[in-house]
């Protein structure tokens, strides 16, 4: 397992504090006593976050608990405004979104390369001194100071970016298949809940194109109440264009499994039914030709309606329809 890939990180985001206007008043060896010229503070550093295609994960983010921008200079005479102070900018990968740790109310979703969105503004400078003159103040002795910075803790989550998106119970085949489509090498072992991180592979078709297949780990039934690894990985689907499911051939039931499957989706996000889908049966090398055709006469009866999608039996071991099932796949997404 890529202990590299880290999807979900809190940083507590600090902007900088705006510089303080001046009381400065004019004097050179002309004018004694001159009027008010003193400038207005430079604004504080905004925390930033910016879409960098380079990254594919925020692992770089998991140690940097405190991100600190610098404050915004003090404002000078002969109305010379303090310098802005220096943004700190967190690069991240496209598909991060950004949410409020105390509400976890949604901010910004980052899906663009160079996209950039202030987290959190820094403080406004002050007003110099040379704002406040009127006619019945020729020469204010005062300014505003600047106006503190925010201190704010913040959740970013990672949405992996694939072509299509695995979904299946645990130990449905959805490692094995990754990794003998693509040079992915998922943790693969015959427990539920191997795969902990979702997995990208590369998956090579016809004449030197590709695509990109996310193993998302196994939802179970109740996911999308926060059951199993539920939600945290749920969200990954979000950004699939196709969902491949996988069902074993050794499922007491493979429709009514895929329904399962399905209705987790609808009650996690009823947008993600909008998606292209797949059926894939797997595990088509442990059962014999007869078994495969009463269960496609199964399949086809009750595939009816909302529920019809295109189906097909598989084998990761013998290799048995692999290249049919890119085929289908390829044919989905173009």
């Amino acid at each position: 397992m890529d202990n590299n890939f880290v999807d979900y990180v809190r940083i507590c985001c600090r902007s900088g504090k705006g510089g303080k206007g001046s009381t400065h008043l004019h004097r050179d060896k002309l004018t004694a006593f001159g009027g008010p010229d003193g400038g207005d503070g430079g604004r504080g550093g905004h925390v930033i976050l910016r879409g960098n295609k380079q990254f594919w994960t925020l692992i770089h983010l998991k140690y940097r608990k405190h991100i600190i921008a610098k404050m915004g200079g003090d404002g000078g005479s002969s109305h010379r405004s303090g310098k802005e102070g220096e943004d700190e900018i967190l690069d991240v990968p496209l598909g991060t979104v950004a949410r409020d740790l105390e509400t976890g109310e949604f901010i910004c979703e980052i899906t663009e390369e160079g996209q950039e969105f202030i987290l959190l503004p820094g403080g406004m400078g002050g007003r110099g001194n040379a704002h406040f003159k009127s006619p019945t103040n020729q020469t204010p002795r005062y300014s505003q100071p600047g106006e503190e910075g925010k201190e704010e803790w913040k959740i970013l989550e990672l949405k992996v970016l694939a072509d299509v998106g695995l979904v299946g119970f645990p130990n449905a085949g959805k490692s094995t298949l990754l990794s003998v489509v693509s040079a992915a090498k998922p943790e693969i072992a015959n427990y539920p809940f191997t795969t902990l991180t979702p997995n990208l592979g590369i998956v090579p078709y016809r004449d030197y194109k590709s695509f990109v297949m996310a193993d998302i780990p196994g939802i179970i039934e109740g996911a999308s109440e926060g059951k199993g690894l539920g939600v945290r990985f749920l969200r990954h689907i979000e950004r699939n264009s196709s969902l491949l499911f996988l069902v074993s051939c050794q499922s007491d039931n493979i429709y009514e499994e895929y329904k399962i499957l399905l209705n987790e989706l609808k009650q996690y996000n009823p947008e993600l039914l909008d998606k292209q889908r797949i059926l894939a049966i797997s595990k088509c090398d442990t059962i014999d030709e007869e078994l495969i055709i009463e269960l496609e006469k199964d399949l086809k009866k009750r595939m009816k309606g909302k529920f019809k999608i295109p189906y097909i039996f598989f084998s990761s071991q013998t290799g048995y329809n692999l290249q049919q099932l890119k085929d289908m796949l390829w044919e989905q997404l173009n």
